[in-house]
């Protein structure tokens, strides 16, 4: 039985996509006359968004799929400014040129989830350095900031939970609340927008959006957020030893990107499969129930529907061969991700005794420091050319070369590179 009215408050319930909502009963209502115009925003402050941020872009998916219009608002304007929201120090500011770069290097992600356009449930790209750059500060001060009240700022987590571990909040962090309200605001004005979403960490936000938009006589707004995700054990979502898991394929091969899904905890499978792929509900409750080693297989069904939802189908059962190819018969899969030496690593590597062992688990992402990589080393975790690594002193010589060019470093049991000469 529905709960909802809507089709799309329905499927994000049963995937578990929803947090809190502001006004369900009103939002209910609008999305069940597909007359939803949500939008979510996206800062510039690297050259690919990660897996922390599929949660809301499959969301956007399916506010599409339920017939209702997306907004995916590139932050060229707040990026300059720096969301403090969990944060405890104060984010680089970043060079207009390297934000400039990092939004068209992003704005590629969206075409693989929602159809942009201009029919009634197009999806729009818009970009709040359209308006926030040409604010002027007496104007802003007098339009918008008037309906700030200091003592409410400071009771926002994303303010107090800084001032609370007495770290530094400087004063333009301050303002990217405000600068986020009026985004909502502006929104609303521009295209009709009444929904914001986001993660639970964003939640005052945009209830502040809320507030302005009622104060600077908008249509009812409306605010939806989703979970900061973390895996069964506890861990952040996205995050593992080698850095982040990002999106775009220059920074994360597709393969890396099967295996991060393939790594899925038992724990994590049936909720991942609903949150991150669109196959059926009852498809997923099927694989839901495997147990013992059969769990595995709904662990490659998830890695396979994941990755051709961001890669495409081609690309994502090409991996899924790789891998069978690799752990099942062994085999020196070509497909495997290959890194190319540094200049420095290739000297090391041809002119000194070699690349120490240590350097090379760092230079492949194995590790992110010396001790993480001795640890590794000692673990007997890490292997050449299939061949355990016995003592941190090892040398990688260009005598490790296969008939192939490449040497094989291998991280446990499903994480494979081939390092490669220039």
């Amino acid at each position: 039985m529905s709960t909802y009215k809507s089709d799309f408050l329905n499927i994000l319930s049963e995937r578990g996509f929803i947090h809190q909502v502001s006004d369900t009963a009103g939002l209910d209502a609008l999305a069940a006359k597909s007359g939803v115009v949500a939008y979510v925003g996206y800062d510039c402050t690297a050259a690919s968004l990660h897996v922390g941020h599929l949660l809301s872009i499959m969301m956007l998916h399916w506010l599409q799929a339920t017939g209702n219009k997306p907004i995916a608002l590139m932050g060229g304007g707040t990026t300059r400014v720096g969301d403090p929201s969990g944060r405890d120090e104060t984010r680089k500011l970043l060079s207009y040129e390297q934000i400039d770069a990092n939004k068209a290097s992003i704005r590629t992600t969206f075409d693989k989830f929602i159809t942009f356009g201009s029919g009634k449930s197009d999806a729009i790209m818009a970009d709040n350095a359209e308006w926030l750059t040409k604010l002027n500060y007496i104007e802003m001060l007098r339009e918008v900031g008037r309906h700030f009240s200091i003592n409410r700022m400071l009771t926002m987590d994303s303010v107090k939970l800084r001032l609370d571990r007495d770290q530094e909040l400087s004063f333009i962090e301050f303002n990217y609340m405000i600068l986020q309200s009026y985004d909502f605001v502006e929104l609303a004005r521009r295209y009709g927008c009444n929904l914001q979403m986001g993660g639970s960490d964003q939640w005052g936000n945009i209830v502040n959006g809320i507030d302005l938009g009622r104060r600077m006589g908008t249509h009812q707004l409306y605010a939806l957020t989703c979970p900061l995700l973390t895996t069964a054990s506890g861990a952040k979502m996205g995050k593992t030893a080698a850095g982040a898991v990002w999106l775009n394929a220059d920074l994360l091969a597709p393969y890396g990107y099967w295996q991060f899904w393939r790594n899925t905890e038992d724990g994590d499978v049936t909720r991942f499969l609903k949150l991150f792929t669109t196959m059926p509900m009852s498809e997923i409750a099927r694989l839901g129930k495997l147990q013992g080693n059969e769990i595995n297989e709904a662990k490659k069904i998830l890695a396979t529907e994941a990755t051709a939802l961001m890669h495409g189908r081609a690309a994502a059962e090409e991996a899924a061969e790789t891998a069978r190819k690799t752990f099942e018969e062994g085999a020196f899969a070509e497909s495997l991700p290959t890194v190319r030496m540094r200049e420095d690593i290739q000297k090391m590597f041809y002119e000194q005794d070699g690349i120490p062992t240590l350097i090379a688990a760092q230079f492949v992402g194995f590790a992110r420091s010396t001790s993480e990589a001795r640890r590794l080393i000692e673990g007997r975790g890490l292997r050449i050319n299939d061949e355990t690594v016995e003592s941190i002193l090892m040398l990688i010589k260009p005598s490790d070369l296969t008939s192939d060019g490449v040497i094989k470093l291998s991280f446990g049991k499903k994480k494979h590179v081939l390092l490669k000469p220039v």
